[in-house]
């Protein structure tokens, strides 16, 4: 009898999938700036894509793409990848100079901000602007930690202020609430009813703060993203479609702004 082995064809194994593979090429734009294009080799990709964000130029390339493909892709795009960094570059956010009048960012509008030499650094609200108080010898890191210090306390007075009218219809309170830089999400709830809001909300108009707030809170209720879920939050902020779409359109500015100015 032969052996039921060599009857059995053989069956390669199957190729594990392979991870997202990033790197970073040189690129000269028409107006002679050199620039660094994030390349990114996505399993998930179907065509060649260029975008840009806050972050830069990105070329996403399907697993199956050659890197000669991508470039030729690239310079093809050129005029289109020169004028949309120049789009970003006007509406991106500059960390503030010291010693120099400018503004920074608050609920949704620009505040002026002045400067003023003290014992230790602190931002403060004054006359409808705001104050940094910096030691002589207070470097960049010190000046970063005030703004965050200072948008830290706004948004937890922000979130004191709205919290007691949501809590009487929830099964139970937050056990704590945490503020964190976010890459991607606004907000998360653990299942230990910790929640973590992203700081950059407090540079968002109140209402789309707010909106974030109850999104998360329904959570309580609902730990998923069903009909009923939304149904919860529909109950208690009618206007969140809007919050949602405000989010679409400036969500990556404000995320890039806390980015820069508090690192």
């Amino acid at each position: 009898m032969r052996s039921l082995l060599r009857l059995t064809p053989f069956l390669p194994a199957r190729p594990e999938p392979r991870s997202t593979q990033r790197d970073s090429i040189p690129f000269v734009l028409d107006d002679g700036r050199r620039i660094a294009v994030l390349r990114v080799r996505e399993p998930r990709a179907r065509r060649i894509r260029l975008s840009v964000d806050e972050r830069g130029a990105r070329l996403t390339l399907p697993l199956r793409a050659s890197l000669i493909a991508g470039d030729r892709f690239l310079h093809e795009h050129r005029d289109w990848l020169t004028r949309q960094l120049a789009v970003h570059a006007e509406t991106a956010i500059a960390p503030p100079e010291r010693g120099e009048a400018g503004v920074l960012p608050l609920r949704g509008e620009d505040l002026p901000l002045l400067w003023r030499e003290g014992r230790y650094a602190r931002l403060t609200r004054e006359d409808g602007g705001l104050v940094m108080q910096l030691p002589a010898r207070a470097g960049e890191a010190a000046q970063r930690r005030a703004i965050r210090d200072f948008y830290e306390a706004e948004a937890r007075g922000d979130v004191a202020r709205w919290l007691p009218k949501y809590l009487h219809a929830l099964p139970r309170a937050p056990a704590q609430i945490r503020f964190k830089v976010m890459s991607s999400q606004w907000g998360s709830l653990a299942p230990n009813a910790t929640l973590a809001l992203d700081l950059s909300l407090v540079l968002a108009r109140p209402s789309a703060f707010e909106y974030v707030l109850v999104h998360e809170l329904c959570h309580l209720i609902r730990a998923d993203h069903s009909r009923a879920f939304w149904r919860e939050v529909e109950r208690r902020f009618p206007a969140w479609r809007e919050e949602r779409d405000y989010f679409h359109a400036e969500g990556r500015r404000i995320k890039a702004a806390l980015r820069v100015l508090v690192g």
